[in-house]
């Protein structure tokens, strides 16, 4: 009688999880240092300028400025916010509106600038950003931060 003899081969390998080294992480931060976020809207008779910097925000209307305390939370919030935006493609993404060429609607532009680099967007009807900027300019200009 004849037994069929099964062999069984069991790797055994260790669980590695994908969680970046925490200098890793901070190297990353510092080679794409953001230093300051600007909103610009402006039509014929008004200009409106946003800056937003870690520890300061200033609010520009026609040369009025004022400026105020900009907390580490709220700047961590920007941030996070920059973070989905491919700043490469940023000056060619696509207004979903054009009432800015009849100035029914201030012409904006939001440019962020990293590590000296500023990439500016495109231009859009301000309060109608494209979709991939929305979530920063409802931050930046509709949310607590432009109060």
């Amino acid at each position: 009688m004849l037994i069929p003899l099964l062999l069984c081969n069991i790797n055994c390998t260790s669980q590695q999880k994908n969680i970046p080294d925490q200098s890793i992480q901070d190297s990353l931060q510092k080679k794409n240092k953001i230093e300051k976020i600007e909103v610009t809207e402006q039509t014929r008779g008004t200009n409106r300028i946003m800056t937003f910097t870690p520890g300061s925000k200033s609010i520009s209307v026609n040369g009025n400025v004022s400026n105020s305390k900009l907390s580490d939370e709220d700047w961590e919030s920007i941030i996070n916010q920059v973070q989905f935006i491919d700043l490469d493609k940023i000056a060619s993404l696509k207004a979903p509106s054009e009432g800015r060429f009849t100035d029914r609607a201030l012409s904006s532009a939001v440019s962020i600038t990293v590590n000296g680099k500023v990439y500016e967007s495109s231009t859009f009807d301000s309060g109608v950003p494209p979709k991939e900027l929305e979530n920063l300019y409802q931050l930046l200009v509709k949310g607590t931060l432009a109060k």
